[in-house]
Order: structure tokens, then sequence, then C-alpha cells
């Protein structure tokens, strides 16, 4: 594949890295650096990559990989947390920040499967995960959110 391959799928698949990104890592700044270091790997592996199923599979894991990365950061470790939401409307904003208040491994299914749209299934292979782990996770964060939720209507209610 070509330079100009990779334009059209960062064209394509950019917003996705990033949203996927900024969920993870939840700072503009480790996002945006994420965003860079998978598509440079993408230029790297371009040419092993068979077809746009495994192209956004491949971007998927690689997004979350390199969020990872960034928590074993030293620099990030001793850093306080400045949350700075760029896609998100005002209408979700608040389900969107209890979303980012989940433990990472919670977060990374209910992004993947409410905000990007993936099926348990998918979500399982994209993470390499047992199709049962990952519906135990999102019923869990399902759980974690709806206290959290319910927490703050009744802290307005006093």
């Amino acid at each position: 594949m070509h330079e100009q391959d990779c334009s059209e799928i960062i064209e394509k698949y950019g917003d996705l890295v990033y949203r996927i990104a900024f969920n993870q890592t939840k700072r503009k700044e480790e996002a945006d650096d994420v965003f860079q270091e998978v598509f440079l790997r993408l230029m790297k592996n371009l040419h092993k990559l068979q077809d746009e199923q495994h192209i956004k599979a491949w971007l998927i894991r690689t997004t979350i990989n390199c969020s990872k990365d960034t928590f074993l950061n030293a620099f990030r470790k001793h850093t306080t947390e400045l949350v700075d939401v760029p896609y998100m409307d005002e209408k979700n904003s608040e389900v969107y920040y209890a979303v980012l208040e989940l433990p990472v491994k919670y977060r990374r299914v209910i992004h993947l499967f409410y905000y990007e749209g993936y099926s348990l299934h998918e979500i399982a292979d994209i993470l390499k995960m047992n199709e049962n782990t990952v519906k135990t996770q999102l019923s869990r964060a399902r759980e974690m959110l709806k206290k959290k939720l319910e927490g703050e209507m009744n802290d307005v209610g006093r």
C-alpha cells in the first residue's frame, strides 16, 4: 500500500482512533500523542494488513495498546489529570464524564459498545478476550454507571 492509502485511512478512521485514545487516556495531549503513534505504526505496517476490516481492527487494537503505554510513562504517574472532552455535546457530557471515571477495562468496553457500536463478539475479537468476559465487564460497567449517576441525581435533589 502507498502513502495515498495512509492518507485515506487517516481520513476515514482518524476520528475513531482519536476518540478511543481520548477515552483511554482522558487527556488531550496524550490522545494526540497516541493518535500520532498509531498512524506512524500504520505507515510501517500497512503492507501487512490485508483488508478494510483488518485495518480497522488493527487500528483499534494498536490505539488501545499505545494508550496503555501512556499509563506506564513515569511522567503521567506524577501529574494531575485535567479532563477536556473535545468531541462530546453538552446533553451527553454527564454520562460521558461518568464513563471517564470508570476503571480503564470498563471504560474500554463501554466505549466500544455504546460509542462505536461494536457487538460483544466484535469487542471480544478486538480486545482478544473471551466474549463472556466482555459481557461481564459491560454488565459491571453499567452497574457502576447506574450507581454513579443515581448518586449524582440524589445530590441534585438535596
